[in-house]
C-alpha cells in the first residue's frame, strides 16, 4: 500500500508512551497509510534506547534534565527541549522525511520549528491540548503580565501559521476563533477518547485492594492544576469522620507534585489507605481498574480545567467505573449520568459523594452501565478518529476516510 505521507509528531511536557492522545493518533495515522515519527523527552539519560520503533511508529526520544526553579525553569526547559528536538528532527527528515509537523502544546513554541521547516516545503498542525496562558496562571497566579502577554504571542503565532489546529473540546475551539482570531473552518475539536482496543475489562484481582472492601483510583498527572491533594483530603475526612476503614486508594501517575502528595498523606494519617505506583503499563491500568469500585476526577475550578476535557474520565468510564467529580462543564459533558458531582473544590461534599457510592451498590453498577455505553456509542476514540482524519484530509486531500458509526453525542 502506498504511504499516504509523512508525518512527525512533536510534544515537550511528557513522554510519548505514556500520552495517551498521541499514541492513539500516532496509530490512527499509522493506520492510514502515514509513516509516522515522534519525538519526545523521557526523564533518564541513558545514551542507549533513544529509538524505538513500536507497531510501526518510529519513537525517538532525548533526555530533559529537570531544571531547579520556577519561571526561569521553564526558559531552560524550552530552549533545551526546542534544541534537542531540533537536532533530533534533522535525523528523521534525512532517515525518513516528513510532510507535516504535528506538534502537541504544552508549550506553544513548535511554530519556532516550523518556520524553519517552512522553507522545504513543511505544514504545521498545532495539536492544543491546553490553554498555556491559563496554565500559567493557575501555576503563578495573574502577576507577571509581560510573562502573560508573551504567552499570548506565542500561542497567536501558533494559531496563525498552523494549516490546521486541533482542539480537544468546543470550549477550547471557541477560545482558538475568538482570542486567537482562528478560520473556523480550520479549528477541528478532536475529543480524548479512550481506544477500545487497548482499553478493555479483565477478570478482578481482590488482592490489588490488600484486603479492603473498596478500591478508589486516580490515574494521570499530579501537578498543580490536578487538584490530586482534594482528594486525599476527602479519603482523610473518610476516614476520620465518616469512619470508615474499608477503602484503599490507589493512585497511578506522576508528576511535580507526587513528593508534595506523598508528605500530605503521611501528615494526614492516611499513609496506610493510599498507594502511590507511579506510572503504569497498559497491563497494569487494565488490572487496576478492573478491580476498582471507583473512579476519582479531582481536578478543581482554576482557570484552566473548566476548559479541559481529561482522559481519565474516560478511561474510567470504557472500564464501566462510576466516578465522583467536581461539577465542571466540560466534566459533566463528559460524564453525564457517569458521575456524582460535587460543588467544584468542596473536600467535604467530593468526600460525601464518595461515601454515597460506597454505601449504595445499585447505584455503582448503574452509573457503570451508563458509563460503557456513553463511551461504546459516543465518546471512544472510534468517533474521535474521524475528526482527526478530516482536518488531516485538508492537507492530504486523497486520504481516504473509513466510514464511522453513528454517534449519540449533541454538543
Amino acid at each position: 500500500m502506498a504511504i499516504t505521507g509523512k508525518v512527525l509528531i512533536v510534544l515537550e511536557n511528557r513522554p510519548a508512551l505514556i500520552d495517551t492522545r498521541i499514541l492513539v493518533e500516532a496509530t490512527t495515522l499509522r493506520d492510514q497509510s502515514f509513516e509516522v515519527c515522534v519525538i519526545s523527552p523521557r526523564d533518564t539519560p541513558r545514551k542507549g534506547n533513544s529509538y524505538l520503533c513500536l507497531e510501526g511508529i518510529h519513537f525517538y526520544s532525548y533526555y530533559l534534565p529537570r531544571f531547579r526553579g520556577k519561571k526561569m525553569a521553564y526558559l531552560f526547559e524550552y530552549s533545551w527541549s526546542m534544541l534537542k528536538i531540533w537536532w533530533i528532527s534533522l535525523w528523521v527528515l534525512y532517515r525518513h522525511g516528513f510532510d507535516v509537523i504535528h506538534a502537541a502544546n504544552p508549550p506553544d513554541i513548535f511554530f519556532f520549528l516550523y518556520w524553519f521547516y517552512r522553507f522545504f516545503g513543511k505544514r504545521f498542525i498545532f495539536d492544543q491540548h491546553d490553554l498555556s496562558l491559563e496554565l500559567f496562571q493557575v501555576k503563578f497566579g495573574k502577576r507577571h503580565k509581560f510573562l502573560q502577554r508573551i504567552l499570548l504571542w506565542l500561542e497567536k503565532c501558533s494559531y496563525r501559521t498552523a494549516a490546521c489546529v486541533l482542539t480537544t473540546n468546543e470550549s477550547q475551539r471557541q477560545i482558538a476563533v475568538t482570542r486567537g482570531k482562528c478560520d473556523p473552518e480550520k479549528v477541528f475539536v478532536v475529543r480524548n477518547g479512550p481506544d477500545l482496543q487497548r482499553l478493555y475489562s479483565v477478570p478482578t484481582e481482590p488482592e490489588l485492594k490488600k484486603g479492603r472492601s473498596f478500591l478508589l483510583v486516580y490515574i494521570g498527572a499530579m501537578e498543580v492544576q490536578d487538584g490530586v491533594h482534594y482528594a486525599l483530603y476527602a479519603l482523610h475526612e473518610l476516614i476520620h469522620v465518616y469512619k470508615r476503614r474499608d477503602i484503599l486508594f490507589v493512585l497511578m501517575g506522576d508528576g511535580s507534585r507526587l513528593p508534595d502528595l506523598k508528605k500530605l498523606a503521611e501528615e494526614l494519617h492516611i499513609g496506610e489507605y493510599v498507594s502511590f505506583t507511579g506510572w503504569v503499563g497498559e497491563q497494569e491500568i487494565r488490572r487496576y481498574l478492573s478491580t476498582a469500585d471507583i473512579g476519582l476526577c479531582p481536578d478543581p475550578l482554576n482557570g484552566v480545567n473548566e476548559f479541559c476535557t481529561t482522559i481519565k474520565a474516560m478511561e474510567y468510564m470504557a472500564m464501566s467505573l462510576p466516578i465522583v467529580a467536581f461539577d465542571l462543564v466540560e466534566t459533566r459533558y463528559t460524564t453525564r449520568e457517569a458521575a456524582l458531582y460535587a460543588t467544584p473544590n468542596s473536600v467535604h461534599e467530593f468526600a460525601g459523594q464518595i461515601n454515597r457510592l460506597l454505601d449504595d451498590p445499585e447505584l455503582r453498577e448503574a452509573m457503570g452501565k451508563h458509563a460503557r455505553y456513553r463511551v461504546e456509542k459516543c465518546l471512544s476514540w472510534n468517533y474521535a478518529r474521524q475528526h482527526l482524519l478530516h482536518a488531516y484530509a485538508t492537507l492530504f486531500p486523497a486520504l481516504t476516510i473509513p466510514a464511522a458509526s453513528e454517534s449519540i453525542c449533541m454538543e
